[in-house]
């Protein structure tokens, strides 16, 4: 009996690679995120607030498919951890829109410079255009 596996027919499948990478990837992100207590989820939904400010949370639960119940619960918690605030939307009377605070816009400034950073860390076999060109493809999938 021999302790290596054959996993050839596995790795011809777009998934399997799939969820290799991905495990790879946000095992990296969680560990350079940890310093900020943020989870990938949480990453994405100050990001959007950081590069969208007065955005929805309507708006946010479309862009990452998250329920409105759950991102209730993410915003409070960003609003104890006093990372984001709410003012009136400025042409939806019945909406409010989402702005980071000054220490969200400071916390986020540091977390995305370490994401790009973890990146480039699991990408670093890979050239500039290779990337762009993986990233690429991706998107064709999902988007």
């Amino acid at each position: 009996m021999t302790d290596s596996l054959d996993t050839t027919y596995l790795e011809t499948l777009l998934g399997y690679n799939a969820r290799r990478t991905a495990l790879t990837i946000i095992e990296r992100f969680m560990e350079r995120m940890a310093e900020f207590e943020l989870s990938p989820v949480d990453f994405s939904v100050l990001s959007l607030i950081h590069h969208n400010p007065g955005v929805t949370s309507r708006q946010l639960c479309k862009a990452l498919n998250i329920l409105p119940p759950n991102m209730v619960v993410f915003l409070k918690a960003f609003e104890k951890r006093e990372l984001v605030q709410r003012k009136p939307h400025p042409t939806d009377g019945r909406a409010t829109g989402l702005s980071l605070t000054p220490q969200g816009l400071t916390l986020m400034q540091a977390a995305e410079q370490r994401a790009m950073e973890s990146d480039l860390s699991v990408a670093k076999r890979l050239t500039s255009a290779e990337q762009k060109t993986l990233v690429r493809l991706l998107k064709k999938i999902y988007a």
